[in-house]
């Protein structure tokens, strides 16, 4: 549509200048986002060299990895493998943005997962990568609740985000 007060061809007029200071009108998350680190947003997703290498043995799932399909992908598996029922006692359950993560409960609080065994450091790295850095592994008792021996054991739990 063609404006009919300007003649045929001219320009339309120039913007308007902007504000001289352009934070006096940047929203307060806009102005908080451009003036924070990078390294607040960013993290290398290798694990640091002090923590050593991924344990393996026991691990308990509490979230998306009791998905048997997502375990085959991540881990590259070509056999068939059992995840066992099983739960754990002192955590809860809390949503860390739209995730799940574990923080202290009290004695008497449970979670229940599944539990998989991983058989070497490098699976075990691949599920810490799949992770992230803002999760960690923490030693933990498993009881299975499947009727399979053993009853009990020793692992390792992803916990929530790191403090």
């Amino acid at each position: 549509m063609a404006d009919s007060t300007r003649p045929r061809g001219s320009l339309p007029p120039p913007p308007p200048p902007p504000p001289e200071d352009l934070r006096a009108k940047m929203s307060p998350t806009v102005l908080k986002m451009r003036t924070t680190s990078p390294s607040h947003f960013f993290q290398s997703q290798t694990r640091p060299q002090d923590q050593g290498p991924a344990p393996t043995g026991p691990y308990f799932f509490y979230g998306s990895l009791q998905d048997q399909s997502l375990l085959i992908d991540l881990l590259d598996l070509k056999h068939s493998f059992h995840l066992r029922p099983a739960y754990i006692k002192g955590y809860k359950c809390k949503l860390w943005g739209p995730y799940p993560a574990l923080v202290s409960g009290d004695p008497g609080d449970t979670i229940t997962g599944a539990v998989y065994e991983v058989p070497t450091v490098e699976d075990a790295e691949k599920l810490a990568a799949y992770e992230g850095l803002s999760y960690t592994t923490v030693a933990c008792s498993i009881w299975y609740v499947d009727g399979q021996s053993p009853l009990q054991a020793e692992g390792e739990e992803g916990t929530g985000k790191k403090e």
